[in-house]
């Protein structure tokens, strides 16, 4: 297959999706996304069944609403436990954008968060506000999110909290957004 060029990215053929077993485009991004995806089967031992790929989440700051995507969602006897969120660049100046998901992406505080480049990892306590560990290496594994399970709560995010996090969600996500991102649908 020839390699294709747009205003967005190259895209380099197709590949199987590692989760759906879907063929998706071959780009950078994708190629990232997908270590990610066998990180978390094959070194945090999560079963394919455990993630969700690119979740749909609608955010709204005032009158303006968007649809974006969250790259992972991993689950657990019925609860989200872990959110992983994937962008080129700096995952430090993302990491609000990534806490501010994780209040959100379910009707509860997600207890884990992940904020990736696909070379490097923020792995985020989002109650806490702070970083816990650094590093793909250091990617929570399956049995301690258990047990993390077992001291959450999952109590629901006051609306202020909500409110604030789709702000902050819609500010970074949206309207930094390149105008040719595919992942991004203002409303």
């Amino acid at each position: 297959m020839p390699v294709e060029y747009n205003e967005h990215h190259l895209i380099l053929g197709e590949l199987e999706d590692f989760i759906t077993g879907e063929i998706v485009a071959d780009t950078h991004d994708e190629r990232f996304r997908q270590k990610i995806a066998k990180l978390l089967v094959e070194s945090c031992n999560f079963d394919k069944v455990q993630i969700k790929k690119n979740v749909v989440q609608i955010i709204q700051a005032g009158n303006k609403k968007a649809r974006i995507k969250i790259d992972f969602l991993v689950e657990s006897h019925g609860k989200i436990i872990m959110l992983v969120k994937y962008n080129p660049g700096s995952i430090i100046t993302r990491r609000q954008t990534c806490i501010a998901l994780s209040r959100i992406a379910a009707p509860y505080q997600i207890p884990m968060a992940v904020m990736t480049n696909g070379k490097d990892a923020e792995i985020i306590d989002p109650v806490k506000k702070e970083v816990i560990r650094t590093g793909l290496d250091s990617l929570p594994k399956a049995s301690e999110l258990e047990e993390l399970m077992l001291k959450h709560s999952f109590k629901p995010v006051d609306d202020k909290n909500i409110d604030m996090a789709h702000r902050i969600v819609y500010a970074c996500e949206v309207d930094g957004a390149c105008p040719c991102d595919s992942d991004i649908c203002e409303l």
